[in-house]
């Protein structure tokens, strides 16, 4: 294997271990996160040990693994830097999946804080993808992308909702990248994937927020508003790979 065929798994895992050992020096100890069961709707199953003690939020998060195994190993039929930026999303896909699992297993408020730190430079890397289908190859500028979006999570350290409103920014500057490569390059395919994405993406954040109201329905007493928040969340994901995969075959053309 050459060296740059390992540079996305070099380059996912040096960000998690930068993170991981910024949370355990204790530099973001004091930032609001929700630690406990009682703020899932899901009810705990007695019995089941504390991995899978929500069955239903815990094992949807085996749907990221599985959504980032697909897409790394279809990556082998494409080329350079394309490759690149669809093995890098592919990697963050398949860590945070048991990221998310984790923080639901030992209920730890580091993990908390790691598992909302790390969805920002995700969703970036979406923005991040777009703009180089729009601009070409820009090591420095995707650096500076990704270290602005990691910095944002300072705001959690200065208000209680401060990575809502990191997450809220994040989600219209990559809206807004989405719409720019659409409207540059996409066509009627592409255009209908991302009427998709955008409807998963307000599934996402719409079912979590009313995760505990929604409980009153039955529907949703076991798979919870938190469950198919995440079901969306996986949606979005591939959504984006489907978009950005292609937009660059169209650009290509």
């Amino acid at each position: 294997m050459k060296l740059e065929d390992r540079a996305p798994v070099w380059h996912v895992a040096a960000g998690l271990a930068v993170c991981s050992a910024a949370v355990a020096s204790g530099a973001f100890d004091c930032v609001h996160t929700e630690v406990g069961y009682e703020y899932y709707a899901e009810p705990t199953v007695p019995g089941l040990p504390a991995v899978v003690a929500m069955p239903a939020n815990c094992l949807v998060n085996v749907a990221y693994v599985l959504l980032g195994w697909r897409w790394l190993s279809s990556s082998g039929g494409r080329r350079g830097r394309a490759r690149y930026f669809q093995e890098v999303f592919a990697l963050m896909a398949l860590f945070y999946g048991p990221l998310q699992w984790l923080r639901l297993w030992i209920q730890s408020h580091r993990a908390a804080v790691l598992d909302q730190w790390l969805t920002l430079p995700i969703f970036t890397w979406a923005a991040v993808w777009c703009h180089f289908l729009e601009h070409g190859w820009q090591p420095g500028t995707f650096l500076a992308m990704e270290a602005a979006s990691l910095a944002s999570y300072g705001m959690a350290l200065l208000h209680p909702q401060g990575f809502e409103l990191a997450l809220a920014g994040h989600i219209v500057v990559v809206l807004w990248k989405v719409f720019r490569a659409q409207r540059l390059l996409g066509d009627a395919t592409s255009a209908g994937v991302m009427a998709l994405g955008i409807a998963s993406c307000l599934g996402f954040v719409g079912l979590k927020l009313w995760d505990q109201e929604l409980a009153r329905w039955a529907l949703f007493r076991r798979l919870t508003g938190h469950f198919w928040s995440k079901i969306c969340d996986v949606l979005q994901f591939h959504c984006a790979f489907l978009f950005c995969v292609k937009l660059g075959m169209l650009r290509s053309q």
